[in-house]
This record gives C-alpha cells, structure tokens and sequence, in this order.
C-alpha cells in the first residue's frame, strides 16, 4: 500500500458488516484516537498485511507501534491502550 500511515498512527482493520468493527470505531471515537481504518473485506492485500502483522484473521484488529489487539471487544480497548503505554 504506497498511502500508509506513519508508524505511530494506529491502523483499525475492520470487515465490511462487522458489527463489532462499528463498535471498535465508536469506542476510538470516544477515546479521541485518531486512527485509519482499513477495510480488509474491500482489499486483499490490506487483509494479508493484517495476518501478517497479527497472525490471524478476524477483525476488529488494531495496530500501533507494533503492538496489536485481534477480534476485541470495545471494554477491551482502553486496557490494551494503557497496558501499550499509549494512553494515561
């Protein structure tokens, strides 16, 4: 992909109908995380790039600074944020 973000922006790799994917953006949203989302369902090798990175395939997963959080719920954002130090 030549439009990737820099490294410290996170990356939210969401499926198209994924209601969990909606709930993801919206806890984002309300975290004030700027973010890119990056629909794997509409682009495959955004979808191999989202294995490789995470080794698997399910989404919502969320990328920053090299650490990720695969198939989650929106209760388990703001911990996986504080635990990658990213948030207070």
């Amino acid at each position: 992909m030549s439009d990737k973000p820099a490294a410290s922006t996170p990356v939210l790799y969401v499926k198209s109908f994924c209601p969990w994917c909606v709930l993801a953006e919206r806890e984002l949203k309300r975290l004030g995380v700027a973010y890119k989302a990056v629909n794997v369902s509409k682009d495959r090798a955004a979808f191999e790039e989202m294995k490789r990175l995470s080794n698997q395939t399910r989404a919502p997963t969320l990328v920053v600074n090299g650490e990720f959080l695969a198939d989650f719920g929106p209760e388990e954002l703001e911990p996986f944020w504080k635990q990658a130090g990213l948030r207070q």
